[in-house]
């Protein structure tokens, strides 16, 4: 918290939302490589962090819930605390971690731009190679 509290980040709400999202991360969903980073332009903690060892870095924005977020405000987001992308095809993205003030988060991810979502886990419903050509035609 204290690491927290030393980057230029003056909305001490923001920096405890950020902490809240932080031990959720690391303590509840057994996260790695957890580190705060302040982006003093935007007055925010993003927490920078893997789901697992293997996969790539992926960015939490903490906010409180009673903030207020505009669509400027969130393209400003994602353009100034996104990692950029390893795929150059791949969209800027972020998760937002909103927290409550009972300290319930809701994670939503945003991406600059559609994505298509994964194929479903049941290979009864989708054939996967008629999914593999309906995802290639979409991004001709």
């Amino acid at each position: 918290f204290t690491e927290m509290m030393s980057l230029d980040v003056s909305d001490s709400t923001q920096v405890y939302a950020a902490f809240l999202v932080y031990l959720d991360l690391l303590e509840g969903r057994n996260w790695h490589e957890v580190k705060p980073v302040g982006v003093a332009e935007l007055q925010l903690v993003c927490l920078h962090a893997r789901a697992r060892e293997q996969e790539g870095v992926q960015v939490m924005v903490p906010v409180p819930a009673h903030i207020l977020i505009s669509h400027d405000r969130l393209r400003e987001i994602l353009k100034k605390a996104s990692v950029p992308p390893e795929a150059p095809d791949t969209p800027l993205s972020v998760t937002l971690a909103i927290v409550e003030t009972d300290s319930t988060i809701v994670y939503y991810q945003m991406t600059d731009g559609f994505v298509m979502p994964d194929p479903p886990d049941d290979t009864e419903d989708v054939d996967n190679k008629q999914w593999r050509k309906k995802r290639k035609k979409l991004f001709k």
